[in-house]
Parts: structure tokens; C-alpha cells; sequence
């Protein structure tokens, strides 16, 4: 099996195999927008579930209980401050968290009292914070400041490296494809949204930008000599570009989400840590969602917006002009695609391109 992967890495590097990942564009553009869409409507419907980090509220956390249950808490809450609604979490094989919304001292002091009891331990050993509607602003703010920075200063980085502001615009837009994806996911699943889940945002960001600027340049090193040769488009040297890093980005992919996973299923849901989870949930699936943006969003939207410009156009043109003149070896194989034989030393092969089309002149 690993020779079989071997053998198939090392075609879609030379480009004896490949898939037309740019050339069919406009379909994963389209799945793409259906997946923001449906985010953005969990988004407006459901909601985020922020947590008392960002909202302000009361936590009690119950150490050392014999039975961790949460019927207990909820009878105590239920008694105490009978209009709060609150969040019970059991963290770890025997702690109690207990958030709910703001309380006043008399009720904080009953409330702590009544959780000993029922659980059956002492009152100075519960943990107890007190998080303001206003720091929880702040913190929310600060967050989002966070965020906004984060995303300009990737622009102007990836601008200034590969000197070609759409390739940082293409950048940009599949960070925010992934953010906006994972968001839809927190909103579906209606986990908490903690400071955790702040720092797994901008980290499945780094992820997912990390692995389009492997594309990025590889497509750079591609089209170094775009101009001096005629035999291929911008389109196919950056469609040959994705296929040469494909099993790299695979590979790391899997390599990343095997740990992010044993986190989320096995620390939240089997051992019970469940403040794992906020965090894990980001990761995971940032991380899957930021490898097939960077494969099937960033570069195909890079390649689009280069369309734009005359010298590409003009160049592309040249290019078709001289196969339709039978100016280069062409095939055109079983899956649509052409292929460009009779290379130069040096050159990459395999390069594919849309079939011609029956009565193109």
C-alpha cells in the first residue's frame, strides 16, 4: 500500500497523472458557497453559544464529588436562583462545573452552601468567579481586534513575499472560508464559545494558511517563466502546482488531525475532560476544512483573479492559438483532460488543460 501511494505521489509530481482541480473551478467554488451559505444561516438561526467568558456570569466548580451527576446542581440552582438556566459540566472523572448568569452576593453565598450539601463537601473547597458583563465585552472586543490584525498582517506578508496581491487576497478569502465554515459547525453543534475557542480559531487559521502558501509556491516556482515559453497556460502550471503538493498536503493533514481527534473524542466525550472541547472542535475541524480550501478554494480563486490581467490573457491566447495550429504535442485523455508531451529539458510534464471543444475555431 505505501509503494502504491509512493507511485501515485511521485506521478502527480511529474504530472503522468493529474486532476483537473482548476479547470473544474467554478464546482468547487459552487460547493464552496453552499457551505457558507448553510453556515450563515446556522449562524442568524441558531446562534453561538458564548460562554461566561464573553457574556458575564457566575462559576462554581465542585472538586472531589462521589457521584458526578448534574441532577444535584440543577436541583440546587433550581431552589436557589429558580429564573437562571444554568450550564452543568462534569470536567475530568470527579469535578462539578456550574455557570450561570449574574448573581447577587446573598444568592452567591446560598448557592455555594446549597451545592456542598448536595454533593457532600466542604464549602471552602468549591471554587467560585464572578465575571462581569463588561470585562466579557472587553474580552469579546479584544478577540475580535485580535482577529482583524491577524488577517491584515497576513495580507501584507503574503503580498510582500510573493509580491502579487491577489495571491494574498486568495489567501485571505479561504481563511475566511474555513473561519466562517467552523463557526457554522460551533453554531450546529451549539458547543461553548470560550477564550479556548478564540486561540482554536486563530490557530486552524495558521494551519490553513501555512498549506496554501506550500501551494502558493509551488504555483510561484511554476510561472517563474510564464512568458518565455508557450506551451502552457497560467491556469494549467498552477492546476500542476496543487497536484505536485497534493499528497504533501494530505499527509499533513492526517498527520495533524489524528492527535486533534484523539482530543475531542476521547479526552471530551470518553474521559470526560470537557474543557477539551473547546478548543478540539476548532482544530479538527479548522484543520480538514483549511486543507481543502487551500487546495480547492485558495489557488483556483488566485488563478481566477490572475485571469483578469492582459499579459496572462494575452499569453493564454498564444498558447491555445499555437495548439490549434498543432504547434504542440497533445493528447487528450480518457477523463477529458490534455496532455502537452514533447517538453523541453527542464520542464514540467503532464500539464492539462480543458479538452477542445468540437467546432472551435
Amino acid at each position: 500500500m505505501r509503494a502504491n501511494l509512493g507511485t501515485w505521489g511521485n506521478k502527480l509530481h511529474s504530472g503522468e497523472k493529474t486532476y483537473p482541480i482548476v479547470a473544474q473551478r467554478r464546482r468547487w467554488f459552487a460547493i464552496s458557497g453552499v457551505l457558507m451559505a448553510i453556515a450563515i444561516i446556522l449562524l442568524l438561526v441558531k446562534g453561538l453559544n458564548p460562554g461566561i467568558d464573553f457574556t458575564g456570569g457566575t462559576q462554581y466548580v465542585v472538586p472531589d464529588v462521589a457521584n458526578p451527576t448534574a441532577a444535584p446542581a440543577e436541583e440546587a440552582v433550581a431552589e436557589i436562583a429558580p429564573d437562571q438556566e444554568p450550564r452543568i459540566t462534569v470536567l475530568g472523572e470527579d469535578d462539578i462545573r456550574v455557570q450561570l448568569g449574574v448573581l447577587d452576593q446573598d444568592d452567591q453565598r446560598a448557592l455555594n452552601a446549597a451545592l456542598a450539601e448536595s454533593y457532600d463537601v466542604p464549602e471552602d473547597s468549591i471554587s467560585f468567579d464572578q465575571i462581569g458583563p463588561t470585562w466579557g465585552a472587553s474580552v469579546g472586543q479584544a478577540a475580535l481586534q485580535g482577529l482583524v490584525i491577524f488577517l491584515l498582517l497576513v495580507f501584507g506578508v503574503i503580498a510582500l513575499y510573493f509580491r502579487a496581491w491577489r495571491m494574498a487576497a486568495a489567501a485571505i478569502v479561504a481563511l475566511l472560508h474555513d473561519l466562517l465554515f467552523t463557526a457554522g459547525i460551533y453554531a450546529l453543534s451549539g458547543f461553548e464559545v470560550t477564550p479556548a475557542t478564540v486561540i482554536g480559531f486563530l490557530t486552524i487559521l495558521g494551519y490553513s494558511l501555512y498549506d496554501t502558501v506550500v501551494v502558493f509556491d509551488k504555483v510561484r516556482e511554476n510561472t517563474a517563466n510564464l512568458q518565455s515559453q508557450h506551451r502552457y497556460t497560467y491556469a494549467e502550471l498552477a492546476n500542476l502546482a496543487i497536484n505536485q503538493t497534493l499528497v504533501r498536503s494530505i499527509n499533513t493533514s492526517v498527520v495533524a488531525l489524528l492527535p486533534v481527534a484523539s482530543i475531542l473524542f476521547i479526552g471530551s466525550f470518553v474521559l470526560g475532560a470537557g474543557t477539551l472541547k473547546d478548543i478540539a472542535l476548532a482544530l479538527f475541524v479548522g484543520m480538514a476544512v483549511g486543507t481543502f480550501s487551500s487546495i480547492f478554494v485558495a489557488t483556483p480563486l488566485e488563478v481566477s483573479l490572475r485571469g483578469s490581467e492582459k499579459a496572462i490573457q494575452e499569453h493564454t491566447a498564444k498558447v491555445l492559438a499555437l495548439r490549434e495550429q498543432g504547434g504542440a504535442d497533445v493528447a487528450v485523455r480518457e477523463d477529458g483532460t490534455v496532455r502537452v508531451g514533447a517538453l523541453q529539458p527542464g520542464q514540467h510534464q503532464g500539464v492539462t488543460s480543458q479538452p477542445k471543444r468540437k467546432g472551435r475555431k
